[in-house]
C-alpha cells in the first residue's frame, strides 16, 4: 500500500469554500478509482485556512496513474493548486 498525506493552506480565506468544494468533487471522483484504498479530505476547525488529505492506494504506481486522471487534471491542478500552499508527506500507517 502506498499512502500520501497532503497539508494544503489557502493562501487566502475568501477562497476556501471554493476550495473546499472543488476537494469534495476531486475526492469523489478519486475514491470511484479502481486502486484507491481510501481518500479522504478533512478541513481544520482551528484554522479554517488548512486541509488535509489522506490517501491510500494499492501501490505507488497506482498514485502515480491517479495524478494523469481526470480529478487531478481538471480540478485539483488548476482550480485548487493555484490558491493553495501544499506539502506532501509519503507515509507509512503505525499500526
Amino acid at each position: 500500500m502506498f499512502c500520501v498525506n497532503v497539508m494544503l493552506t489557502a493562501h487566502d480565506e475568501a477562497d476556501v469554500p471554493e476550495i473546499q468544494q472543488n476537494l469534495a468533487k476531486a475526492a469523489a471522483m478519486s475514491r470511484e478509482e479502481a486502486d484507491c484504498v481510501r481518500f479522504e479530505v478533512y478541513h481544520s476547525e482551528s484554522d479554517p485556512k488548512c486541509f488535509l488529505l489522506c490517501e491510500r492506494w494499492e501501490s505507488e504506481q497506482a498514485w502515480k496513474d491517479h495524478r494523469k486522471r481526470e480529478a487531478v487534471q481538471t480540478i485539483y491542478i488548476p482550480l485548487v493548486l493555484p490558491k493553495v500552499d501544499r506539502v506532501p508527506h509519503v507515509s507509512t500507517i503505525v499500526e
